[in-house]
């Protein structure tokens, strides 16, 4: 049977009626995903500035105050005490006081004037081993360019002068990197509600039977249904890609032309999947917890929070099938770098044959339950 645009467009009405009239899913459509963005935005960051750090200075010289205003000068790292004593260091890692711990020896400054190598310790409290990793990529730093600044003025310079420089991110701020990564989180979080929860309250409120019941066909049902659904996501792309780019700074070097497509795709998978959701659950509870327990492997399996390499290769296939990944890949490229269709045609391949998989799957699952009832 064809489908008949003027069925569609009284459902897409209705459906868009019914979202729009109550107060609150307009905040949960509009405005949550703001201030998601924003709690997000500020939470998710891996970058520490203001570091515990404790000081033993066996050497109490010039040089010794001088690197340790090195570390301070810096907006990572803050003295939160003096010793000259090895214990206090001990004391204050082990009771969470510090973070770091930097031991200067008493021949610091005779080994700086002699050109030597200059012996110093770092203690690290491995229990928080992301601040841990990242508070030692600091100081590595620091001490570097102290070592540069402090060296002998007669001696020979070093043969190979390393000068690093990072692309499309030089400030290496975390923010720059999750951000674009969390809009699609928010994305694909309001598909899945929009979807999943839709149908089941049709169903338990009975008037899912009314509609397939009525002339409307399968087909225009899913059309009246994920229509408004997918005007809703691009709206809220639209919104809050303009609170990263405004608000964070995050900058948007691509094209419009490049992100809406690749977002279409994204956004069928994710209405798909909860068409999915809709058919296995029987109340907005299970559509809830359903949901939850689809979308928390798929950012675990995203490269959100860990890089898809250092998983195991098992999971690393997995992450193939996972829509989240190759839409986190496609807009980290389009607001970072500039990506085209020429450097993401596998992102977008991956997404299209997972978009079509989905959904063909839905439609026959969601058919096979309209039948049954």
């Amino acid at each position: 049977m064809s489908i008949s645009p003027l069925r569609v467009r009284e459902l897409v009405r209705k459906e868009v009626a019914q979202l729009l009239r109550d107060v609150r899913t307009r905040a949960l459509i509009f405005v949550a995903p703001m201030v998601q963005l924003l709690m997000f935005g500020y939470a998710v960051n891996t970058d520490i500035p203001g570091t515990a750090l404790y000081v033993v200075d066996h050497d109490r010289s010039a040089a010794s105050r001088s690197l340790v205003d090195a570390f301070t000068s810096t907006e990572y790292f803050v003295v939160v005490g003096v010793s000259d004593r090895d214990g206090d260091l001990a004391d204050a890692l082990d009771r969470g006081d510090a973070v770091l711990g930097l031991e200067i020896p008493p021949d610091f400054t005779r080994a700086l004037d002699r050109g030597g190598p200059a012996p110093l310790q770092l203690l690290l409290d491995g229990s928080q081993s992301n601040t841990a990793t990242v508070a030692q990529g600091y100081a590595t730093r620091i001490l570097t360019r102290f070592a540069r600044a402090h060296a002998p003025a007669g001696m020979a310079p070093v043969p190979i002068d390393l000068r690093t420089r990072a692309w499309y991110n030089p400030g290496l701020e975390s923010r720059m990197y999750n951000v674009p990564a969390v809009i699609g989180l928010l994305i694909l979080l309001m598909c899945l509600t929009l979807t999943a929860l839709a149908v089941v309250r049709e169903r338990e409120f009975g008037t899912l039977d009314q509609l397939l019941v009525s002339p409307l066909t399968p087909g225009e049902f899913l059309l009246g249904k994920t229509l408004p659904v997918v005007l809703v996501a691009l709206i809220d792309l639209a919104v809050i890609s303009a609170l990263a780019v405004l608000w964070f700074g995050i900058p948007f070097r691509g094209s419009v032309l490049v992100l809406l497509p690749a977002a279409l795709l994204y956004i069928l998978t994710g209405i798909a999947l909860g068409l999915l959701i809709s058919t296995i659950s029987a109340t907005q509870q299970e559509a809830f917890m359903t949901m939850f327990l689809f979308l928390l492997p798929s950012i675990i399996l995203s490269g959100f929070f860990y890089p898809i390499s250092s998983m195991p290769r098992v999971f690393q296939w997995l992450t193939i099938v996972n829509p989240v990944r190759h839409f986190l890949t496609v807009v980290r490229s389009v607001f970072l770098k500039g990506g085209g269709f020429g450097d993401l045609w596998v992102e977008f391949a991956s997404m299209g044959v997972i978009a079509a998989g989905s959904m063909a799957l839905a439609l026959w699952r969601f058919g096979r339950t309209s039948t049954a009832r």
